[in-house]
């Protein structure tokens, strides 16, 4: 692999990692950016552009908080600089092996963040492609429209599409971004037929929602679900008139009245008003059942077989979010699966308490273990965690190589319901 690829809009060129064995481009435009008249529209195809486009530096994160300001993730995982905030951030980042070969057909991970729809981006420091390409994994992350910008939604945008239909805006990013791998990831080494979906919390929640989408039907052969889906008693995806609703607040926060006018506001404060709006701080801005991206609630679709028939690697942390309600909820995804016939499905139930203080297994913190990042946490660690790391990153990549996450050198991981029904234990 060469560190200039040609892509369908033009060439590109990235660099090399310290040892030497990996490409890797930043920062590479897979769609216009959405400013202007595009706030608040569908991504648009990248216009092609002349010459070689430098890819060595990341690009920048859509508008929104200082994360640097969190307290416990702030230090966990933002402490470090990260690119700036910019409208313009339909960017994305592919990591490649150095011995791969255009059309080499190399199998895919494509990740998705986190950060509850309102931040986050695809070169956070526990994000690392160097691992999986040494495995043989081509990694792909990508940023995408968070909070405001990526899931406004109004009556009086649906008259500028066939479909009468608004919002989601992040989510269609992401199936943008998939369609940009499908047609150029070839050039990297990639095989567009060996794509396995993977995000965890909100990007967890945003790959459920592409799996039972069907604008994005075929487009992935496997999906990894961490930490942000199941199949819960209660259904929380917003319906079209509650979006609607958090939208009008916004526009009375702005005290604007016009689309128009909305499209004309500074990004800071789009951003900020975004932040003052929600209500309880619970997951206002998100994806939401609009009859076309989404046709009914993710978890109703999934009960009734309607997403798509992929294997599937599925789990969460021992201390993550909402209680145990989670591990029934990833367990239940599982037992539904076997009742439709579908399958293979692999549960995992991360419980190692990380080493430095007391808050556990706590949600995201298989991502340093998964990446194999762990050099770039402040946590002691201890010989046990870089064993477990490369235990899980090589499941990882198996399941992207084959829909199965076992292979040499790993204990056996039974598929759900293959003589078991308990998940796979990381601790």
């Amino acid at each position: 692999m060469e560190t200039m690829v040609k892509t369908k809009q033009g060439a590109v060129e990235g660099l090399w990692s310290g040892d030497g064995k990996t490409a890797i481009f930043r920062g590479i435009p897979y769609a216009e950016a959405p400013v202007g008249a595009l706030r608040f529209q569908r991504p648009q195809e990248k216009a092609p552009w002349e010459g070689v486009l430098s890819c060595k530096e990341f690009g920048p994160r859509c508008p929104q908080a200082d994360l640097a300001s969190m307290d416990f993730y702030g230090k966990e995982f933002y402490d470090e600089m990260v690119p700036p905030c910019n409208e313009d951030c339909l960017r994305l980042n592919v990591w490649t092996p150095k011995e791969a070969q255009a059309g080499g057909g190399l199998p895919v991970l494509f990740w998705i963040h986190g950060g509850a729809f309102m931040h986050g981006c695809g070169s956070e420091k526990e994000f690392d492609g160097e691992g999986f390409a040494q495995k043989g994994v081509i990694l792909v992350t990508i940023n995408y429209r968070v909070n405001a910008f990526g899931f406004f939604a109004h009556p009086d945008l649906e008259g500028e599409n066939g479909e009468r239909v608004s919002g989601n805006y992040g989510i269609l990013d992401q199936i943008f971004a998939l369609k940009w791998v499908r047609e150029n990831i070839a050039a990297f080494g990639g095989d567009p037929e060996k794509i396995t979906l993977c995000g965890q919390s909100a990007g967890c929640m945003s790959v459920q929602a592409i799996i039972s989408s069907p604008l994005a039907r075929g487009m992935a052969r496997g999906a990894i679900l961490q930490s942000g889906t199941g199949l819960p008693p209660r259904r929380s995806t917003p319906t079209r008139d509650q979006i609607f609703e958090t939208s009008r607040r916004l526009m009375a926060h702005l005290k604007v009245s016009t689309i128009e006018e909305l499209r004309q506001t500074p990004a800071q404060a789009l951003m900020e008003a975004a932040y003052a709006v929600q209500e309880g701080g619970g997951l206002c801005w998100r994806p939401y059942v609009d009859g076309w991206l989404l046709l009914a609630q993710p978890e109703d679709l999934a009960e009734n077989g309607a997403i798509h028939p992929i294997p599937m690697m599925i789990g969460c942390t021992g201390d993550d979010i909402g209680g145990g309600a989670l591990q029934e909820g990833t367990a239940a995804w599982c037992e539904n699966l076997l009742r439709l016939g579908r399958g293979p499905s692999y549960l995992y139930f991360f419980d190692r308490k990380l080493p430095g203080d007391d808050a556990g297994s706590f949600h995201s913190s298989e991502l340093w273990y998964v990446f194999e990042t762990l050099s770039r946490c402040w946590r002691p660690w201890e010989q046990r965690d870089a064993d477990l790391s490369r235990e899980m990153a090589g499941y990882w990549a198996n399941f992207a190589k084959q829909g199965n996450p076992n292979g040499e050198g790993l204990p056996q991981w039974e598929a759900f319901g293959e003589g078991t029904r308990e998940p796979k234990v990381f601790r």
